[in-house]
């Protein structure tokens, strides 16, 4: 009987993990024949790798210590009182993009860059939780976004850093696919979208140092320290990047996930400087800093790639790491004092204009402790 029931968990895992549409789709051999071109794939292993070696493997000791530690959770590692972001129209939204560059952040890693009068949205996660199951998972801190996404009209394009699930959301491109011209991804992503119904004539998947112009915009592919994957079975098979993004009016870096290394400098001494950077710095902690850069190092890339000012990214909607939810602001706002390093820190919603002597400042998420009394 025991047997039975190990089999029967074992073919149920199987089927969801194959036929589960959230899962998205493995690269067929095909095009793993082609991705095997580049020069980040290793063909021992048909996996992609980092620049320089990136270890992800701790002791089997501290592996159960993280796990305890995660499902114990931080009492502080989400805001007690619900976040309430900024609203964010669409007939301000088409004015903005026709008269001036602007970035409006919407919490995590996701954002609308309007530039030369297009729009583009950078890992537009805009689900509920980080999970292939939304009911299950860190919830978002906020219960309503700036915007509904079936609010908002034609998308120029959706640029897209790596895989997981806090950057790739199923149900988030479901509701965006219509109005999305074009999908520009890293190698291998592109039949997650295809299984999810968007025709590959729509899809341009690139390498690193991969530059390509689109709608007047000239983009560049450029290296991260991270990883990619799914699913148990898929760790790797798809490529994670960086982005490059230059108009006439400005020009900006988006981070996607990361780890410090030399990729910052090189990606600074070709395309820099940039009139500001997305600069991922939260998830973080010691044990996998070679994967999630630690607040100071944040500052640090940020410079390293020439940046003028620079928006914090990935924190404030979900909690993925032990910290508390407000600790990588408080850490880049300090090292960025340290290092005489510029840092726009908008709420959620907010709009960030590109290039001009002000932007957003304020301390919101101190107020917003402030209500933790009041909860």
């Amino acid at each position: 009987m025991t047997l039975v029931v190990i089999l029967a968990v074992v073919l149920a895992v199987y089927f969801v993990i194959a036929y589960y549409p959230a899962f998205g789709s493995a690269p067929s051999k095909a095009k793993r024949r082609r991705l095997s071109a580049s020069k980040q794939y290793d063909p021992g292993n048909g996996k992609f790798v980092n620049a320089i070696p990136t270890s992800m493997d701790m002791p089997l000791r501290e592996t159960f210590k993280t796990v305890v530690q995660m499902i114990k959770g931080n009492p502080n590692g989400r805001p007690r009182a619900e976040l309430i972001p900024e609203r964010v129209y669409l007939s301000a939204l088409k004015r903005d993009a026709a008269s001036k560059p602007a970035v409006t952040w919407f919490g995590h890693s996701a954002a609308m860059l309007q530039l030369d009068g297009k729009t583009l949205l950078l890992d537009p996660m805009f689900g509920r939780a980080p999970s292939p199951f939304p009911i299950i998972g860190g919830k978002r801190y906020s219960k309503q976004l700036p915007i509904e996404l079936d609010q908002l009209s034609a998308i120029d394009a959706v640029i897209l850093s790596h895989d997981h699930y806090d950057h790739l959301d199923y149900g988030s491109i479901l509701k965006l696919k219509d109005k999305v011209k074009r999908f520009i991804v890293p190698l291998g992503v592109g039949p997650h979208l295809e299984r999810w119904g968007i025709a590959p004539s729509r899809i341009e998947e690139h390498d690193w140092w991969d530059e390509l112009e689109y709608e007047g915009l000239r983009l560049a592919c450029t290296p991260a320290r991270h990883f990619s994957g799914r699913s148990v079975t898929d760790r790797n098979a798809t490529l994670w990047c960086s982005w490059v993004i230059q108009g006439r009016e400005a020009k900006v870096f988006f981070s996607g996930d990361s780890g410090y290394g030399p990729h910052f400098k090189e990606i600074g001494s070709k395309y820099g400087p940039f009139d500001l950077t997305l600069m991922e710095c939260g998830q973080y902690d010691e044990r996998w800093a070679a994967i999630h850069m630690m607040p100071e190092e944040t500052v640090q890339a940020h410079l390293d790639v020439r940046g003028k000012v620079m928006v914090p990214i990935h924190w404030g909607a979900f909690t993925l790491a032990l910290h508390d939810w407000n600790d990588p602001v408080e850490r880049v706002v300090a090292a960025a004092k340290r290092l005489n390093a510029a840092v726009s820190t908008p709420r959620i919603g907010e709009a960030v204009p590109i290039g001009g002597t002000s932007y957003p400042t304020t301390a919101w998420w101190r107020k917003q402790e402030m209500l933790r009394g009041q909860s």
